[in-house]
């Protein structure tokens, strides 16, 4: 259970701690992350702030959506487009 840090929004620390899996290879590139449920599972939060994480890791390039199936980690050399 992550602790929460009261000077930031948990959406964003939920970001920090997906983007510091995906650099550490926990979500290597091609791979799923968690869904919204899972996120709202795993941190206990409510499924807007989970769906926040994820529309924020597709605008910063690190991630990519598809269609009825999942968002996904983005490979190195296509990160940040």
């Amino acid at each position: 259970m992550i602790e929460w840090r009261p000077n930031a929004p948990k959406w964003l620390q939920m970001a920090e701690v997906l983007k510091q899996r995906i650099a550490d290879g926990t979500y290597p590139p091609d791979t799923q992350l968690p869904s919204q449920h899972e996120l709202v599972a795993e941190f206990d939060v409510a499924p807007n702030t989970a769906q926040k994480v994820l529309t924020r890791l597709r605008q910063e390039g690190v991630a990519y959506s598809v269609q009825g199936i999942g968002t996904f980690v983005k490979p190195p050399e296509q990160a940040g487009e």
